[in-house]
């Protein structure tokens, strides 16, 4: 079924709404949910959780692209569910991909000055300025929490240009954020 013809299910409050979504992006929400929380029942429970959070939201939203719309929900639920995991120091994998880029923006001085910036603006003119497998790999890394064995294989490269891209993707971020906030400054 098409993306349009779901969102019209959600407005007129169908429940094959949510049976259409979890049969066209189920998967998508499961993998990218397990990626984050490690755990196939905290995955689970973020499908369920999406699927809600998509049935409160649409109406009054009306996503223009519902994969990324529901890319989005489910990552936060995913992130949540890891959140309230370390808190309750219910997970011995504490480790998500974030904590490479950590550095680069939360130094005390570069947090001060980021305040002053909208980071979203300077993070879309970064990721514009990237070339498209530079783009695709930081956003899988770093947004997706795809694993670098498994970027490698999608995209049909070795493990070590997935691993030295990144680092140099990150440096740019690096040198990108220090630019950008001296001109906001």
């Amino acid at each position: 079924m098409e993306d349009g013809s779901i969102i019209e299910l959600f407005e007129e409050r169908s429940e094959l709404a949510l049976k259409e979504t979890e049969s066209k992006y189920g998967r998508l929400i499961l993998g990218l949910s397990r990626r984050i929380t490690g755990s196939e029942s905290d995955a689970e429970e973020c499908l369920n959780d999406s699927l809600l959070a998509l049935w409160n939201s649409i109406p009054p939203a009306k996503p223009d692209n519902l994969c990324a719309f529901v890319s989005k929900i489910a990552r936060n639920c995913a992130l949540g569910k890891l959140d309230y995991s370390l808190a309750q120091k219910r997970s011995k994998n504490s480790s998500v991909p974030i904590d490479e880029i950590e550095a680069l923006l939360f130094d005390e001085s570069a947090q001060r000055a980021l305040e002053r910036v909208d980071l979203k603006l300077l993070l879309d003119g970064f990721l514009r300025g990237l070339k498209k497998d530079e783009r695709v790999m930081f956003l899988k890394r770093y947004y997706f929490f795809d694993s670098v064995p498994e970027i490698a294989e999608d995209m049909g490269v070795k493990e070590s240009r997935v691993n030295s891209q990144l680092f140099r993707t990150r440096e740019k971020l690096r040198k990108y954020l220090k630019e950008g906030v001296k001109n906001e400054q």
